[in-house]
């Protein structure tokens, strides 16, 4: 079973192959490939494969990424959450939080409210002990969400030749309350 997860202004589920023309507009844009390894997809092809790639982490890890839908307007706003990362660390496998947005999305706070959602998610239903993200270092805005939703920064290492910020955050530390005045 696939979890659908609703946050105040998004449904967060499983993607469908009719997302595919946000995918490829998420994924076509070279802005949003950036620091991503400069290599946005070029055609909707790709988009399906994209698809399918995240729906076979369903089945094969229980988890994948979620399509983020706009409740108001219904729109494919990017994909947000977690997966089961087995190639970008050599050294390990883990549970990885990860969010890509549509660039006219960017700034609104969305990567954030979903990363809370994919957090608690992975914390009270999956019963995760522990979860890892990485950002390119001049991703300023993706390493300041990390921050911001309770991930610390516990070194840098080299992915895709570039310098990446590793965060890392365990269960006790989400139990936390984030802000100390609230405790």
């Amino acid at each position: 079973m696939s979890p659908t997860i609703e946050t105040s202004r998004f449904i967060l589920r499983k993607p469908v192959e009719q997302d595919a023309q946000g995918f490829f507009d998420l994924d076509s844009d070279p802005e949003v490939h950036k620091y991503l390894g400069n290599n946005p997809i070029k055609t909707i092809d790709q988009a399906h494969d994209t698809i399918a790639y995240v729906r076979n982490q369903y089945d094969q890890y229980g988890i994948g990424r979620w399509a983020v839908i706009d409740k108001a307007t219904q729109d494919f706003v990017g994909w947000s959450g977690l997966k089961f990362e087995t190639t970008v660390r050599t050294d390990m496998d883990y549970y990885d939080l990860g969010y890509r947005l549509r660039r006219k999305y960017w700034g609104q706070g969305i990567a954030t409210e979903t990363s809370l959602a994919a957090l608690e998610y992975g914390f009270e239903t999956l019963k995760l002990e522990e979860v890892f993200a990485g950002a390119h270092v001049d991703n300023i805005g993706s390493n300041k969400v990390l921050q911001k939703v309770g991930l610390r920064l516990i070194e840098v290492f080299e992915f895709d030749d570039a310098p990446h910020n590793w965060y890392g955050i365990n269960k006790s530390e989400w139990l936390r309350p984030i802000n100390p005045c609230l405790s």
